[in-house]
């Protein structure tokens, strides 16, 4: 019998998309340096590994407040709880990043209308600038982008 998660399917079943995360792999090491299909496979299974452990203590957590609903709150306190405090702080700040977008987003007409006027090619621009944001505060701003990335709003 296999291992089963909290909504029901199998350990095995969890993961994350293959490209997404072998350019993410890729763009936060040098450009010289090459990763064996095996280490990368075995990054992604570490990084399923570690949801899986934060969203385990995120819910051991919220089931010791008598909530039913994992808040960031819970997920804070759950990396204090298993020894990434040291990350608290740069978690916490993609947080209120997120919720600003979130907020202007909504401001501007909701899911459907923001995507829909934007282009193809200015939502790959969009995509490319946030990654360079995320590397950014992951290297503690000490990375930018690989490539220069044009602000599609300016554009007219």
């Amino acid at each position: 019998m296999e291992p089963m998660d909290i909504v029901g399917k199998s350990k095995e079943d969890a993961s994350l998309p293959k490209a997404t995360m072998t350019k993410i792999i890729k763009e936060m090491l040098p450009p010289d340096v090459r990763v064996a299909r095996d280490a990368q496979d075995l990054l992604i299974e570490c990084c399923v590994e570690f949801i899986n452990l934060v969203s385990s203590e995120s819910n051991e957590v919220c089931s010791r407040e008598d909530r039913r609903t994992i808040a960031p709150e819970h997920v804070l306190k759950a990396l204090e709880v298993l020894g990434f405090g040291e990350y608290i702080e740069e978690v916490y700040a993609a947080y209120e990043q997120h919720k600003l977008e979130t907020m202007d987003s909504l401001k501007g007409g909701g899911k459907g209308s923001n995507g829909a006027e934007m282009t193809e090619e200015e939502a790959v621009a969009e995509q490319q600038r946030m990654f360079a944001e995320a590397r950014a505060r992951m290297n503690g701003g000490a990375a930018g982008p690989k490539e220069p990335v044009t602000d599609p709003s300016l554009e007219s």
